[in-house]
């Protein structure tokens, strides 16, 4: 997501140390912190209870737009290093996106042919 016409982030107040806090995390820069403090995301532990599909798909709502699911592998090593201190490579997780996505839309075919 681009920054404003000023430039600046767009942090919401009382976010400030969560925002520099999470751009010292592998795989964040500047703009997945804004993303995360716009998510209401307050601290490392806060991050560690969170679900990356869930913060995606919020983003996506906050924002109107389908973001690139690039963005769920950036969330997925995100939260994988708050939980554990891990630190994979965001593209490390694309395969286990692809292969949950998957998993998540066989299950909606079989709910919706099982209501039929």
């Amino acid at each position: 997501m681009a920054y404003p016409a000023s430039g600046k982030p767009r942090v919401p107040p009382g976010f400030e140390r969560a925002f520099a806090e999470f751009q010292k995390l592998p795989n964040v820069g500047k703009a997945t912190a804004e993303d995360l403090v716009r998510l209401r995301v307050r601290s490392l532990r806060d991050l560690s209870r969170r679900e990356p599909m869930t913060l995606y798909r919020r983003l996506c709502r906050m924002d109107g737009v389908r973001h690139d699911p690039c963005v769920m592998d950036v969330f997925m090593a995100t939260v994988e290093h708050a939980r554990t201190g891990s630190s994979k490579p965001w593209w490390k997780y694309t395969a286990q996106r692809k292969a949950m996505l998957a998993a998540a839309a066989e299950g909606s075919r079989r709910a919706s042919r099982s209501r039929r």
